[in-house]
């Protein structure tokens, strides 16, 4: 291990994308080089909105980076997900200073997927031990790993550092031909219930799924929009900027979908998706005219349509929503890692995990008797 060293860089931008993309893999579009200079290049990301990057790499003996961390030093707790405020409060309530923390994620982007982007999987204990390292010598009051893929949880509980559970919706594939072989799985009444809210949401309208050099301008243009009417209804302000989604049509049009309704040849809504090696991942909705169940149509419905088309094996649908069981996704644990250097203070969040975690189980348990198939 004496050939390894650890540095930090400012920026995504700053690792060259045929590097940065031998740690993070082709699976997980949101780790991938692509997207995630775009967010920088198009100042979504930066000190000013609070998401300053520093991803932290760990170099092997031939020079090039082994290991990755997609970091960021957050000087607050928005477009996370996984939510801290109250342990910020506490913290500063007993006279420390929460933020800046250091974030491992991929920036507002609830998609669990590698937060170790390892080209070789012996350096994942050294880049941990680098990301405390970061820590601990800035008296950073945590270290947070949020949406960690399944697999590499051990490796965080293996260093130490508490594990958060969450629960989000997922759709699978179970190799099914098209959508009518999905709703005969599910029990008749729903089955019927699907099919009458999909018949109204369409009603008039056109459905468009666009990719690559299909999506223009003009696509942007609209979609722009409804991005803005739904960042501004749920966060206050959009995160991202304008620049941001020409931008990544141009780096990864390829992996983009856009699922647009015109009525009479207008965009009057959007889904925006990004394809994976395995999936369809549901990330941004908006409209400029209230249709009765469309955003179930374009975000869960279509998806699903894609998703057989490609033969992927999962849509998930972004955070949260109770609503997308009733419609066939089902609950799924995610997970999150956390980094406490204070002795006091782990011990208060581990309490707390302990028993959060317990009545999440529970729930996923409920939850799961009220899926829409077929019993038996």
């Amino acid at each position: 291990m004496s050939s390894i060293t650890a540095r930090m860089v400012e920026g995504v931008s700053a690792i060259p994308a045929a590097d940065w993309d031998a740690c993070a893999g082709t699976g997980n579009p949101f780790v991938g080089h692509a997207f995630l200079s775009a967010l920088e290049e198009s100042g979504s990301v930066d000190a000013r909105s609070g998401w300053q990057p520093l991803p932290v790499v760990v170099d092997g003996a031939d020079g090039r980076p082994a290991g990755i961390a997609p970091s960021y030093a957050k000087s607050h707790s928005q477009g996370e997900y996984v939510f801290d405020h109250a342990w910020a409060d506490a913290w500063e309530r007993a006279g420390g200073r929460y933020y800046p923390k250091l974030q491992i994620a991929a920036p507002f982007t609830p998609v669990p997927g590698p937060r170790l982007l390892l080209r070789d999987a012996a350096v994942a204990p050294a880049l941990i031990a680098a990301l405390e390292a970061v820590t601990d010598r800035h008296q950073l009051s945590s270290a947070h790993a949020t949406f960690v893929a399944p697999d590499q949880v051990p490796l965080f509980e293996a260093a130490g550092w508490l594990v958060r559970q969450g629960t989000q919706y997922h759709w699978r594939n179970q190799g099914y031909a098209g959508f009518d072989d999905f709703l005969a799985e599910l029990s008749s009444r729903k089955r019927k219930a699907i099919r009458k809210e999909r018949a109204a949401a369409v009603a008039g309208l056109t459905i468009r799924h666009l990719t690559g050099a299909e999506i223009g301008e003009r696509e942007w243009d609209a979609f722009w929009g409804f991005y803005q009417d739904t960042g501004s209804r749920k966060w206050g302000r959009p995160y991202l900027t304008r620049a941001f989604f020409p931008l990544l049509g141009e780096k990864m049009g390829d992996r983009v979908l856009l699922i647009l309704a015109e009525r009479d040849g207008r965009p009057i809504a959007g889904a925006l998706n990004l394809i994976g090696d395995e999936a369809i991942y549901g990330r941004y909705w908006g409209c400029v005219e209230e249709v009765p169940f469309l955003h179930f149509e374009l975000c869960y419905y279509q998806a699903i349509d894609a998703a057989i088309a490609r033969g992927l094996a999962t849509v998930e649908a972004g955070a949260q929503g109770e609503h997308k069981l009733a419609r066939g996704y089902a609950p799924v644990a995610t997970f999150s890692a956390h980094y406490l250097p204070d002795p006091g203070f782990r011990r208060a969040v581990a309490d707390f995990l302990e028993r959060e975690r317990d009545a999440i189980e529970q729930d996923r348990a409920f939850l799961n008797q009220m899926t829409p198939f077929r019993r038996g």
